[in-house]
């Protein structure tokens, strides 16, 4: 299935903030809209930015009526999810992508939002992974240039330097994944993605050790991991043990469960919980060379 690409922005668009997990207030997203406002871009705030329902940016239906009055509004031409957090899966069934999937639009955010990644993958249109509002602030200039690259339909190469750990190796396919934790949960539902012949990106924030390895043997057992065209990890960030030591740490446990496999294997890609959280295309075609340094670049 070759997947549909939204249309790069133009000066003066609309770009819509939206909160699908946690709740924000306005005066968090600052930093954002000045980021937006100086790409020429015009911003619109949802009506789950200010809501408060215990964790989350409104009831289950607000965070539904708002995202889709989002991706239905012709005028608004881009959607940043706000934040991450939890929420996402408790809105993303109740949504109609009829519309979306014949005139798409970005869909951009990482984390919690790896669920509207993923069911879109599913659609068969492109998304971006990338920093969310709540993140701009301490962002590098790499990872918002990275946004505004592919917001505008410029593509992204990168060249990275090599990690000791990884597997050497070359591969062609479309860009699929996001936050380990998410992809695990979203296992036999129709939000679950498909991996054969594709390269898998993965990343994950606060797990403990023998978590990481538990996802992992379950990718592995459902068949995620083996006819893949590379892997890229990015940041495994602030990893937790057990006061009896797991006894490996997340690039071993990552490296264990793929050992049956040949292909690409890449650590440490600027991707993920990290000020340098560059941006990549869902459901692109990429090239992935593994080698002394790391290229990833659109086909």
């Amino acid at each position: 299935m070759n997947t549909k690409q939204p249309q790069p922005l133009q000066k003066g668009d609309i770009v819509a903030i939206v909160a699908t997990a946690r709740k924000i207030n306005r005066k968090d997203l600052q930093f954002a809209v000045e980021l937006l406002e100086n790409w020429g871009l015009n911003v619109v705030f949802g009506k789950t930015i200010g809501l408060d329902c215990d964790q989350y940016a409104g009831e289950d239906a607000d965070r539904i009526i708002d995202f889709q009055q989002a991706i239905d509004d012709a005028s608004i031409k881009a959607i940043w999810c706000a934040r991450g957090g939890y929420g996402t899966v408790r809105m993303i069934d109740a949504i109609d992508f009829s519309n979306f999937i014949e005139n798409p639009k970005w869909v951009i955010g990482f984390s919690d939002p790896t669920v509207i990644h993923s069911h879109l993958h599913t659609l068969g249109v492109q998304t971006l992974h990338a920093i969310m509002p709540i993140t701009v602030e301490k962002a590098t200039d790499d990872a918002k240039n990275s946004l505004k690259n592919a917001l505008f339909g410029k593509a992204n190469t990168y060249e990275v330097l090599g990690h000791s750990s990884n597997k050497k190796g070359a591969g062609i396919g479309e860009l699929v994944g996001g936050n380990l934790s998410v992809l695990y949960s979203l296992l036999g539902s129709k939000s679950a993605i498909t991996t054969d012949g594709k390269i898998l990106f993965i990343e994950d924030l606060d797990e403990y050790l023998y978590h990481i390895d538990r996802m992992m043997l379950n990718l592995k057992r459902n068949g995620y991991l083996n006819n893949l065209k590379g892997l890229i990890i990015g940041g495994m960030t602030k990893m937790h043990d057990n006061t009896i030591p797991f006894g490996k740490n997340a690039k071993e446990i990552i490296l264990d469960a793929v050992s049956d496999y040949s292909y690409p294997v890449c650590f440490d890609f600027p991707a993920g919980h990290m000020r340098d959280n560059r941006c990549l295309v869902m459901g692109k075609k990429m090239i992935l060379k593994v080698g002394e340094a790391v290229t990833l670049e659109e086909k």
